[in-house]
């Protein structure tokens, strides 16, 4: 099964990866794993103010800082993955990338460090599930 694990470095990332490792008859090292982020742009006047390259950089040491500790992580556990990231809104971001790899099977944690929190689940988590037919497995 080809599985997307949404991540965002938040204790629910945690939870979800120790979900996905003390859960080896559903995540067993034969699915293929792509970890993915997905970072929010800088508003356009910092874009413009820093220029193109520097905000290029800022995301993709952002993103890798969420990225390189899921990765040690799953390497240990025998789970080989993929890494992925784009700069965008990131339940948008999720969903599309998601759709456009033809992922089979959505991971998320229910919340992360949005400053804004749904009653029942993050925003991000409501956005994908709004915008993607794929089957989600939020883990709270």
């Amino acid at each position: 099964m080809k599985i997307l694990l949404a991540l965002d470095g938040s204790k629910y990332t945690k939870k979800m990866l120790a979900y996905i490792i003390t859960h080896p008859e559903l995540f067993g090292v034969d699915n293929d794993f792509t970890a993915f982020t997905a970072h929010t742009p800088l508003p356009p006047r910092a874009c413009a103010a820093v220029g193109k390259d520097i905000a290029d950089n800022y995301h993709a040491l952002e993103c890798e800082k969420v990225l390189a500790p899921v990765a040690k992580f799953l390497v240990r556990h025998n789970i080989n993955a993929q890494s992925a990231w784009k700069v965008g809104m990131p339940g948008e971001a999720i969903a599309k990338f998601a759709e456009d790899g033809k992922f089979e099977l959505i991971v998320i944690g229910s919340h992360g460090h949005g400053a804004l929190r749904g009653l029942l689940m993050g925003s991000v988590v409501s956005k994908v599930i709004a915008l993607t037919d794929i089957p989600t497995l939020i883990v709270r």
